[in-house]
């Protein structure tokens, strides 16, 4: 199995039993070994007071990619902590895009970029992720001899 394929199959396999992301909307656009690319139209329910989309739910979806790009290598990998700098607003009726990027995986430790942007290429958030990957994986996969 080709790396590429490994991480199409690990998305699958996630996204099936992803109920949060499947009630948002949020839709991969894109996967590959260590980077997922993904997105979400703001909606009604996602406003806050000010009438722009709630930080949690930026936060949710520059979440979700980093555990689609960490979970790309069919071992399961959690989150261990997450930063995130909102920088402008997410807009009503705005598809949201969160691309997550692996900058290095030492170990059972990841460490990820995820770059939130709107629908004009402005960047709304940007998150960095650590990860810690650990017993499992996310489908049967044959051993290699």
């Amino acid at each position: 199995m080709t790396p590429q394929e490994r991480a199409e199959r690990s998305a699958a396999a996630m996204y099936a039993t992803d109920a949060a992301s499947q009630h948002l909307g949020i839709t991969i656009d894109q996967i590959g070994p260590g980077r997922a690319v993904l997105s979400m139209q703001v909606q009604p329910q996602h406003l806050n007071g000010h009438r722009i989309c709630h930080g949690g739910y930026i936060f949710t979806l520059a979440d979700t990619a980093f555990a689609f790009a960490c979970n790309s290598y069919n071992a399961v990998t959690v989150a261990q902590e997450n930063q995130i700098t909102f920088l402008s607003p997410g807009q009503p009726d705005e598809r949201l895009t969160a691309t997550a990027e692996e900058r290095a995986r030492p170990g059972r430790s990841g460490v990820y970029d995820v770059t939130v942007t709107g629908a004009d290429g402005r960047t709304v958030a940007l998150m960095r992720g650590l990860s810690r990957t650990i017993k499992g994986t996310l489908f049967n996969e044959p051993a290699t001899v």
